[in-house]
């Protein structure tokens, strides 16, 4: 059971991986088995789920279903796209020596700008003539150009279009496409403005990887602890890769090492290692989920306050509790020291933009310290090389409205920190994550990045789910703002109902636009116009399903959800019924 001391099976850990195993879904959609009573474990068991779900990410081959993150095929694409970046450093490092300085060469692009790092943008990744027009103006006047592309489920549209624009212009791009599912189970669906899909797409490139003018690192790393949402093992999947890519063409470049598939191995094995170094401390991680979900379930909120790269970590995992939970923008937030010019993003300060983009430690203490109180969560990210006489006078500060304040720190074996202890006494706990002071094989502040990633994706997904956000592993509570959430809630829609996809799909669009009868006006609009609509409306989802179990109007089952606010227990009231 869930409630007590939770293992799993070699069978469990391994079930997704065979054909039969919902058949219909990409391997990025399935539900995991591991996770089927997530929404009724203890805190100490959701984390020992989630380090399961994780530990599948190393996992190596066992069947000759899919390729795996050390498969041999996925370890050769990195190695050579490794090169590939090594050629252009090597390139520009010489023109820079000549110059007498070195121009940044890598640039990135994320759908709906910088703002997407700090709030939900769902909907720019349904354009894909925006993402071909996005890279366009970004390479202008570059003659040579590597552009990985990053869509998790092989789906994103806007992904799609650059990867496209990129093979009608073989002369100076070069395509590499990262994501984890199969090619086979890539998006086949139509694109706004398109003669192409985003499986015609893969398809061209595999073509094109024959001559090595194209390239695919698609390993398959398992469904996601909650089903779809690639926050988790996606985005820390993809942390990996880029980094064993650029990691082995910089030494490659710069300290005349060689990339070698038994370097790569190594260097995988160093990202093991730290899953291994970061669930070592699960009693710990289910105090501060305990603590966050607390809070929530308060109705107050969670607030990380971070220094360096780490508090980055904690900016994007708050920014995706929104479209994942259905979370309001401030259940949790994240602050930096240095604000923007700490982050480096492409746009600069974004703060006019309205409280939602303001980020700055003094933020913190000018908008939400004056009304926090013990009912909040305050969470310390930093290391031992950060300023930690700045940390102990900004917990200090903290301490006078809440005695819920919680430290995360990663220091050196041997390295003791200057006021670590004043943190202590101010912080209802302090977990302290130790390393070896040169790891085997990669950049320690990578390390240390994955390990405060996958803590927060803990915190933020348990503290949810305590919430009551969760039934047994599905986002009941998604935000439908793209064409990827509402197939998504469509499908949990019939999933849940045991009702077709038309039923399912009438019972959200009277959800989403509020009626009881559709009229013309909304059954012949595409996705992209109900989409738009959904931006402003909440628990659309549990409404619909709501409609869909008792035959009951929106506005019964709006009465409904205010009764029970608990989505978890709403549904489960309704599936009661019908027994």
């Amino acid at each position: 059971m869930a409630g007590t001391d939770w293992t799993c099976s070699h069978a469990t850990m391994h079930a997704w991986e065979f054909l039969d195993y919902e058949p219909s879904l990409p391997v990025s959609e399935k539900s995991n088995p591991l996770t089927r009573d997530i929404d009724r474990a203890s805190a100490n068991n959701i984390v020992r789920m989630l380090q399961a779900c994780d530990t599948q990410i190393f996992q190596e081959d066992s069947e000759d279903t899919y390729q795996r993150l050390s498969s041999e095929r996925v370890v050769e694409t990195i190695m050579e796209v490794a090169k590939r970046v090594e050629l252009i450093l090597k390139t520009g490092f010489n023109k820079a020596l000549r110059e007498l300085n070195q121009t940044s060469i890598y640039s990135y692009i994320i759908a709906g700008g910088d703002r997407a790092l700090l709030s939900s943008q769902e909907a720019p990744e349904d354009d894909p003539k925006q993402g071909m027009l996005t890279l366009k103006k970004v390479c202008e006047g570059k003659k040579r150009v590597l552009f990985i592309g990053i869509s998790c489920g092989l789906s994103a549209p806007f992904v799609a279009g650059q990867l496209d624009f990129c093979m009608q212009h073989p002369e100076v791009y070069t395509p590499v496409l990262v994501g984890f599912n199969p090619t086979h189970q890539a998006r086949d669906d139509p694109m706004p403005g398109c003669t192409f899909t985003f499986r015609s797409v893969v398809q061209r490139m595999q073509e094109l990887s024959k001559s090595q003018k194209a390239f695919l690192i698609n390993p398959a790393v398992g469904p996601e602890a909650i089903s779809g949402s690639s926050r988790m093992k996606g985005g820390s999947s993809t942390k990996i890769l880029l980094e064993l890519v650029l990691s082995a063409a910089h030494a490659a470049t710069f300290t005349n090492m060689p990339v070698t598939y038994k370097g790569i191995l190594q260097h995988m094995e160093a990202y093991k290692q730290t899953l291994d170094i970061t669930y070592a401390q699960t009693a710990e991680i289910a105090a501060l989920l305990e603590a966050a979900g607390q809070s929530l379930r308060c109705g107050r909120r969670v607030c990380y306050l971070g220094w360096g790269s780490v508090a980055i970590l904690g900016l994007i995992d708050a920014s995706e509790c929104n479209p994942t939970f259905g979370a309001d923008f401030e259940d949790v937030r994240g602050f930096i020291s240095g604000g923007y010019r700490e982050m480096n993003n492409n746009e600069g300060p974004l703060s006019s933009l309205g409280s939602d983009f303001r980020v700055t430690h003094k933020d913190f203490l000018h908008l939400v310290l004056p009304s926090l109180n013990d009912q909040d969560t305050v969470l310390l990210l930093y290391t031992h090389s950060d300023n930690i006489r700045e940390v102990a006078k900004l917990a200090h500060r903290a301490r006078e409205k809440t005695s819920n304040i919680h430290a995360v720190y990663h220091q050196v074996d041997g390295a003791a920190a200057e006021q670590q202890d004043d943190i202590d006494r101010l912080c209802s706990s302090s977990l302290k994550i130790t390393w070896a002071s040169s790891p085997a094989s990669g950049s320690l502040l990578h390390m240390w990045e994955l390990s405060t990633k996958l803590l927060l994706n803990a915190v933020s997904t348990g503290a949810h789910i305590l919430k009551g956000k969760i039934y047994q592993n599905d986002m009941i509570d998604v935000q439908v703002t793209n064409s990827k959430l509402y197939r998504r809630a469509t499908r949990l829609l019939q999933k849940l109902s045991g009702y077709p996809e038309s039923k399912c799909e009438e019972a959200l669009l009277k959800s989403l636009y509020q009626v009881d009868t559709l009229t013309i006006d909304i059954t012949s609009s595409d996705i992209t116009a109900h989409t738009r609509t959904a931006r402003n409306r909440t628990k659309v989802v549990p409404l619909a399903l709501v409609c869909l179990l008792t035959g009951c109007t929106v506005m019964e089952a709006e009465s409904h959800l205010e009764q029970q606010p608990i989505v978890r227990e709403a549904v489960e009231t309704c599936l009661s019924k019908l027994v």
